[in-house]
């Protein structure tokens, strides 16, 4: 699209809105007054420096635990990406003095120790079913599958606008999986850890790419993990209590794109699960039109399998 930078009708369908066209991308904002000034980011821009200098990953330089079907989580419950989102939130949502008042009391009363964990940075978020009822409104609606092109002989596994370099044996050859309720056009490869821990579940190490399919497809990469990781804590490991420890949460570039980074030690206690914990690193990268995924969990079980996964992302490129 070679339009000039401005405000369009939202191509998004909203009605009386415009979405800011930045010469490369579309805005993740949205506005009624098309006069109004350019949003601070748009999804294919890139941001300036950050206090703090993002991770970067280089060019040639999942899935949590699954288990089968849908990866072996059967139901879900929203409060832990709730709590993960107010733990992560915490130092960028400012309060009037009232309301900062009442919440001290609450953090004393209640939940003192958990918010200073957040407070000085990653943190323990925890879930346990407070109905006992999963949901299905923390992920995106699922696609109806669709048949993917082929994919190329190059030695590398191709999702959605993404690519990282094939992962030897003991990892499967790479195929489809349309499973996935954010993804789409996706391709992973895993290991089976744990066969039939209960009655047709079986637990994976998971590494997959694909194109993240999600709202009308306007976001940011940090908006985009957050849907990610929305439903990979709120589906993924049915009514069972999940602690989420958030090591990493940032910005990153990857092969030159615009990118967020999301890594995360999860725990839990599932019956029949010998493993109690795996390792979850998502990665978003802005495309342009689309926006690239990248998801791998590593069971605790494995430690070995970090490496190769570390490897996949470091290594992954968007394909022209």
């Amino acid at each position: 699209m070679s339009a000039q930078a401005g405000w369009y009708p939202d191509p998004g369908g909203g009605q009386g809105l415009y979405r800011y066209w930045d010469g490369r991308a579309w805005s993740a904002a949205t506005s009624p007054n098309p006069a109004a000034p350019p949003p601070v980011q748009s999804l294919g821009a890139v941001p300036p420096p950050a206090p703090a200098t993002p991770v970067a990953y280089g060019q040639a330089a999942q899935s949590t635990g699954h288990t089968t079907p849908v990866y072996g989580h059967t139901g879900g419950q929203p409060s832990a990406y709730a709590n993960y989102q107010a733990m992560t939130n915490k130092k960028r949502s400012p309060v009037g003095w009232w309301l900062g008042a009442a919440a001290l009391l609450v953090v004393i009363m209640v939940v003192a120790a958990f918010v200073i964990r957040g407070i000085t940075g990653g943190g323990t978020a925890s879930t346990s079913p407070s109905n006992g009822q999963p949901t299905s409104r923390v992920c995106p609606p699922e696609l109806t599958p669709t048949s993917s092109p082929p994919k190329p002989s190059d030695g590398r596994v191709h999702g959605g606008p993404v690519s990282y370099p094939q992962l030897g044996a003991p990892w499967s050859p790479p195929h489809g999986d349309d499973r996935v309720p954010f993804g789409s056009d996706v391709q992973t490869q895993d290991i089976l850890v744990e066969p039939n821990y209960q009655a047709g579940s079986s637990w994976v190490a998971s590494v997959l790419v694909g194109e993240l399919a999600a709202g009308d497809g306007f976001f940011t990469p940090e908006q985009g993990s957050q849907i990610v990781v929305r439903c990979i804590l709120g589906k993924f490991y049915g009514l069972n209590e999940v602690q989420s420890n958030v090591k990493v949460n940032r910005a990153a570039t990857i092969d030159g794109h615009q990118a967020w980074l999301v890594e995360s030690q999860l725990s839990f206690d599932i019956e029949g699960l010998r493993t109690k914990g795996e390792l979850l690193i998502v990665a978003i990268v802005a495309t342009g039109s689309t926006a690239g995924l990248f998801y791998a969990s590593i069971p605790d079980t494995r430690p070995e399998l970090v490496k190769p996964a570390r490897d996949a992302l470091r290594n992954l490129q968007v394909d022209d």
